[in-house]
């Protein structure tokens, strides 16, 4: 009897030890409570005690889906969701990632110069814009944006010259920080 009272005090105790969700928690598959598979008619209830901003339907300058803008109590601009659809039982296509209190298990922020987003990852292919330069990471589903500022002036007014990992300064930070599913 006393072995079955142990056994179920410990299967308790350990139920109980459940890790909870951290909120700035940013991985392959989820970005704070957000995960790769949330609805958009979920978004009220995983944001619970945030803000909410959606765009009016109707905006004749708007193409596709409108913007979901998440914000905290405070005012503080956490993320910003573009849906596939426009309807509720859509996923999230791509996540602008705005708050740097949200970072990846490797501690890479929206904060992070080019130099840490290196080392913590490989960088894949980086596309020249026209006023920046967008980089890809390997088998993440991140990707950012730098300014063709701070790159060499041979790629700051031709789009296709090509751009190379040993261009980007060290200590060039990212403008754009995205998720996409």
């Amino acid at each position: 009897m006393k072995r079955l009272f142990l056994l179920v005090l410990v299967v308790v105790v350990f139920a109980s030890c459940e890790k909870e969700q951290d909120p700035f928690e940013w991985n392959k598959d989820r970005i704070g409570m957000l995960t790769k598979d949330s609805k958009v008619y979920q978004i009220d209830s995983l944001f619970a005690n945030d803000s909410i901003v959606t765009s009016t339907n109707g905006d004749e300058f708007m193409n596709g889906p409108n913007a979901i803008e998440i914000f905290e109590k405070g005012g503080t601009h956490l993320l910003t969701l573009t849906p596939y659809d426009s309807d509720s039982t859509s996923t999230i296509e791509n996540v602008r990632v705005r708050d740097e209190r949200f970072a990846t298990a490797k501690g890479v922020t929206i904060k992070s110069d080019f130099k840490t987003i290196n080392e913590a990852y490989k960088v894949g292919d980086i596309d020249n814009m026209i006023n920046s330069a967008v980089i890809w990471v390997n088998e993440e589903n991140f990707y950012f944006t730098i300014s063709k500022d701070v790159l060499p002036a041979e790629t700051k007014f031709d789009i296709t010259a090509p751009i190379e990992k040993t261009m980007i300064p060290d200590t060039a930070t990212p403008e754009f920080v995205f998720i996409s599913w």
